[in-house]
């Protein structure tokens, strides 16, 4: 019987105690699935080196036997390495399995995932960086470079810092997104100009998803070096804006109501913010700004759409003569306008209630008003009306 194949027996055993405890516990089965394969490889390697020594001592200082051990250490060395790396894989999906990010709020989920990920990948350059290091040294003729890239890492860092400045900014930039809490996977942001998804996050790069499936790769120190926008950095409820621009003969109360039919009778909204506002009257139009809010910004786009879409049919339809138009008056040949003779046929009406309605304001006039009024203002100081 082979050396191998008496060591074949047990690990097989072993293997299946593992995979059937492995049932009740998430840590044994990451190790079924990932440290398996490793661990036979080096328990193989590491008993063969064995075997050779101690078979082959009668060939002591022979040039063959020096060769085979020599090869069977970078061996041991590569397959150790190789188990390490796994075992930190398996810690790693052990945590990351506590922390789901396929439900609403999983904030903190992605948070901790990109923090795993970033350091699953940092850990694993280092191992291999240190197995080359380990393996160099055991060369008589080249142990003085695997000595220097374990032992004189300043050195290096200062010669790669100038021969790479670039590289290293963007391994620091990405450290510091994974750790700062700036933006994380599956964030939505705006950047160039483009909505997208944080799809990827690299030490050196980040892929957004862009809506229209197009992918924006961003070297990850431009996160850390210009602003950008994250709707989901606190929570993936957002607000939105439809504007228009339509004739001062607009019913503004009358739009405000059919906004708020429209918004309660669609799942995309979220309930919390319905808002109709005049923000501007200059230029002979007016514009009106429908403020809405929903639950993530997939649902709070097609919500925006849905607005516009609803009012311009409803303001052609119901309320044409509140449509924009151009109005030019002729004089008579001394330049006098008939409006000017002309007494108004009814005097103007003051509004009998000059508090405006709940609809009617951003800031204040229900709880997630006074919130955003105390957000932007200060609890302590006049909210604007």
């Amino acid at each position: 019987m082979t050396t191998a194949a008496a060591l074949g027996r047990p690990r097989r055993r072993v293997h299946r105690l593992t995979r059937r405890f492995g049932r009740r516990s998430l840590l044994l089965t990451e190790l079924t699935e990932h440290a398996h394969r490793p661990f036979q490889v080096a328990a193989t390697v590491l008993a063969v080196q064995f075997a050779v020594r101690f078979t082959t001592g009668y060939a002591v200082g022979e040039s063959w036997r020096r060769f085979l051990l020599h090869l069977l250490i970078l061996g041991v060395i590569a397959t150790l390495a190789w188990l390490v790396a796994c075992l930190l894989v398996v810690v790693e999906d052990t945590a990351l399995a506590r922390f789901r990010v396929d439900v609403p709020d999983n904030r903190h989920a992605r948070r901790v995932r990109t923090q795993v990920v970033m350091l699953r990948r940092l850990t694993i350059a280092v191992i291999v960086i240190l197995t080359v290091g380990v393996m160099l040294m055991t060369f008589p003729s080249v142990r003085g470079i695997g000595a220097g890239v374990l032992t004189s890492a300043g050195v290096v860092g200062v010669v790669a810092a100038l021969a790479a400045q670039s590289l290293l900014g963007n391994v620091f930039a990405g450290l510091q997104l994974a750790f700062s809490d700036a933006v994380r996977l599956d964030d939505v942001v705006v950047v160039e100009g483009e909505w997208g998804r944080i799809e990827e996050l690299t030490l050196s790069y980040v892929v957004v998803q862009i809506w229209d499936d197009r992918r924006l790769i961003l070297p990850t120190s431009y996160f850390t070096s210009k602003p950008f926008q994250n709707w989901t950095r606190t929570e993936a409820a957002v607000l939105g804006t439809a504007e228009f621009d339509v004739d001062w003969a607009v019913p503004v109360q009358t739009m405000r109501e059919e906004l708020r039919r429209l918004v309660e009778g669609t799942e995309l909204w979220d309930g919390r913010v319905c808002v109709l506002q005049v923000t501007d009257a200059t230029g002979g139009t007016v514009r009106l700004r429908a403020l809405v809010s929903a639950a993530d910004a997939g649902s709070l786009w097609d919500l925006r759409c849905l607005v516009r879409e609803h009012l311009v049919a409803w303001i052609r339809d119901n309320r044409p003569t509140a449509m924009p138009r151009l109005r030019t008056e002729l004089g008579d040949s001394t330049s006098n306008l008939s409006w000017q003779w002309v007494q108004p046929r009814r005097p103007a009406q003051r509004p009998s209630d000059t508090e405006a309605p709940d609809d009617a304001r951003v800031f204040g006039g229900s709880d997630d008003g006074d919130a955003r009024s105390e957000a932007f203002v200060g609890p302590d100081e006049s909210r604007p009306q």
